[in-house]
C-alpha cells in the first residue's frame, strides 16, 4: 500500500527538498494552498486537497482540511476494525501530518494590525490535523519543525520506517507546539479586553531551553537557561554571546542586573556588578571614561566582576578592560579592534545585546517562585522625573545638585534592598545594600566612599523611618538626599534635614528590590 503524507506549511523552509525526498521513498503527497503551489512550481508531485475529499475550498479558504476522508486517515488505527470502516467509507490512511502554523505571532507583532487581520491569522485546520497526528502518533508521524525534515528523511532512508520513540518526541513536539500556539491567541484576546486588570485566571507560561548549566546557585543544584518566545529585541535574552566559556546560573543572574542599570541611562554609562549589585556605577563622555570611573568607585570588589555599557566597547576601552579579571563583558557592540583586543583572554565572555525598543522591554511581567506557587508583578518601568520631586527643605537644590540626584536615583533602583547609594554628580562612590536596617546601608555607604563623602549625594530606595540616617549623612558631609517620603516620621526626617543644613528632595516613588 503506497504511503501517503499531507503536507500545509507556513514555514516553507526546507519543503521542496523534504518533499522531493519523500516522493523518492515512494510517498504519495497531499497538499493545500500556497504549499501546494510552492510544490507544483518545484515539479513535485503532488495532489490538492480537494482532489481528495471531493469537496472544494470553502468560506475564503477556512475550512479545507476539515473533512472526515483527511481526519479519517490520520486518525484510523491499524486494526482490522479500523480497516474495513476505512474501506467501506472509501478513507486512505495518511502516515505522515508535515504542518506549521499561519504566522500569528509575527501577525500581531505588526504595528498597526488589526483586529480582523489577527482573527483570520488563526489556524483552525492546522492545529487539528496537527492534533490527531499526535495523538494518533502510534502509527503516524507528526512534525511541526522544519528543522526535523532532514533527520526523519535520513531514517525513512535507512530503515524504511520512523521508530515509535521518535514518534512520540515528534508528537510532545507537535503538542508543545499547539499548546504555545493557543497561549499566544489567548494573551492576544485578553489584551483587547478594556475590563482586564492585566493578571489573567491562568497563567501561560512558554520558554524554549537554551542550554543547560554547569549547575545553579550552588554545586548542588541543576540548572538550565530558558528563553521566553516573546522577548522583545533589546532584553537581555535576546543578545548573543561572542566569546569565552559557557554562562553560569550566576552569570546570567549578574548580567541581568547590569542591563538594566545602563539601560536606565541615555548618557554613555558602565557598571561592574558583583552578587547582583553594583560595585561601580558611572557616566563618561566615552565608554573608556565611563569604565575607569565605575572601576575607581570600587576597584577591590570590581576583581571577577561583570561589566555592561551602553555603547559599542571600542579598542582603548578594551585596552584598559584586559588589565583586570572580569568574567563578562555586555555591549551593544565590540568595535573591530576591541575584539582582536579581548581574544586573548580566551575564557572572557563577551555578550552583545543590541539597545532595542526601551518602552517594549520595559514591558511585562516578573516572575518569582516560592514553594508551591508563583508571585507576578508588573515590572518597575522608569522612574519619577525631576520634575515631579518635591523639595522639602528650607535650602534649595540648584540645577547641578537635581542633576546629581537623578543620577544617583536611577542607581538606587538597581540595587537590593535596604538601599542606599552614596554618588558625586556621575559616578557611585558607595553602596550599601541588602541590610536589615537602613541606618545600616546609610553606615556602609559612607564607610565605602570614605573621604570621597564630603559634598556628595546620598539616595535611598525607601523612606527613611527615623531622623537617624540623616543625621549619619550629615556628620559624613553629605550634600543632598533624595528618597520617596512617606513615613509617618517625615516632619521629624525633614526637621532634622533643615537643623542640619542639608538638601533632602522627595520623589514619592519608592523601588524596594528584595
Amino acid at each position: 500500500m503506497k504511503r501517503r503524507a499531507i503536507i500545509s506549511v507556513s514555514d516553507k523552509t526546507g519543503l521542496v527538498a523534504f518533499a522531493s525526498g519523500l516522493v523518492e521513498l515512494g510517498f504519495e503527497l497531499i497538499s493545500t494552498g500556497g504549499t501546494y503551489k510552492a510544490l507544483d512550481e518545484a515539479n513535485v508531485p503532488v495532489k490538492y486537497v480537494s482532489e481528495v475529499t471531493g469537496f472544494p475550498e470553502v468560506l475564503d479558504g477556512r475550512v479545507k482540511t476539515l473533512h472526515p476522508l483527511i481526519h479519517g486517515g490520520i486518525l484510523a488505527r491499524d486494526s482490522v476494525e479500523h480497516r474495513e470502516q476505512m474501506e467501506k467509507n472509501g478513507i486512505g490512511f495518511i502516515d505522515l501530518v508535515v504542518v506549521n502554523l499561519y504566522p500569528f505571532r509575527e501577525t500581531i507583532a505588526k504595528p498597526g494590525v488589526s483586529f480582523e487581520e489577527a482573527i483570520e491569522n488563526i489556524d483552525v485546520g492546522g492545529p487539528t490535523m496537527v492534533r490527531a497526528a499526535a495523538k494518533n502518533h502510534g502509527r503516524v508521524t507528526v512534525l511541526v519543525n522544519p528543522k526535523s525534515y532532514g533527520e526523519v528523511l535520513n531514517v525513512l532512508r535507512e530503515t524504511g520506517t520512523v521508530s515509535a520513540g521518535m514518534r512520540k518526541r515528534l508528537a510532545a513536539e507537535a503538542f508543545a507546539h499547539t499548546a504555545e500556539y493557543d497561549r499566544l491567541i489567548a494573551g492576544y484576546l485578553e489584551r483587547q479586553l478594556q475590563t482586564l486588570d492585566g493578571f489573567p485566571t491562568t497563567l501561560r507560561l512558554t520558554a524554549q531551553k537554551v542550554q543547560e548549566l554547569r549547575y545553579g546557585e550552588n554545586p548542588q543544584q541543576k540548572a538550565a537557561f530558558y528563553i521566553n518566545s516573546e522577548a522583545p529585541e533589546g532584553s537581555l535574552a535576546s543578545g548573543h554571546q561572542l566569546q569565552g566559556k559557557e554562562l553560569s546560573y550566576n552569570n546570567w543572574a549578574d548580567m541581568d542586573a547590569a542591563w538594566k542599570i545602563v539601560k536606565e541611562f541615555e548618557a554613555c554609562a558602565a557598571t561592574i556588578i558583583k552578587h547582583s549589585n553594583p560595585c561601580g556605577v558611572a557616566l563618561g563622555k566615552t565608554p573608556l571614561e565611563a569604565y575607569q570611573s565605575a572601576f575607581a568607585a570600587d576597584p577591590v570588589s570590581a576583581f571577577g566582576g561583570i561589566i555592561a555599557f551602553n555603547r559599542v566597547v571600542d579598542g582603548d576601552c578594551a585596552d584598559q578592560i584586559k588589565e583586570c579579571f572580569y568574567e563578562v563583558i555586555i555591549a551593544p557592540e565590540f568595535s573591530p579592534e576591541a575584539r582582536e583586543i579581548l581574544s586573548a583572554k580566551t575564557n572572557l565572555r563577551l555578550f552583545v545585546v543590541r539597545r532595542g525598543d526601551t518602552e517594549k522591554t520595559k514591558q511585562g511581567w516578573m516572575l518569582k517562585s516560592i514553594d508551591g506557587g508563583y508571585l507576578v508583578q508588573e515590572v518597575d518601568r522608569g522612574t519619577t522625573p525631576v520634575s515631579e520631586w518635591d523639595i522639602v527643605t528650607d535650602t534649595k537644590p540648584t540645577e547641578e545638585d537635581l542633576s546629581a540626584l537623578d543620577f544617583a536615583w536611577r542607581v538606587v533602583k538597581h540595587v537590593k534592598s535596604n538601599a542606599i547609594v552614596v554618588t558625586n554628580h556621575e559616578q557611585t562612590l558607595g553602596v550599601g545594600a541588602g541590610q536589615m536596617n537602613r541606618v545600616g546601608s546609610v553606615k556602609i555607604a559612607i564607610e565605602q566612599a570614605g573621604d570621597k563623602v564630603k559634598g556628595g549625594y546620598l539616595a535611598s530606595d525607601a523612606f527613611f523611618p527615623f531622623p537617624d540616617s540623616v543625621e549619619e549623612a550629615a556628620k559624613a558631609g553629605i550634600r543632598a538626599i533624595v528618597q520617596p517620603g512617606g513615613s509617618i516620621h517625615d516632619a521629624s526626617v525633614i526637621e532634622a534635614a533643615n537643623r542640619l543644613k542639608m538638601i533632602m528632595v522627595f520623589t514619592h516613588r519608592r523601588h524596594f528590590q528584595h
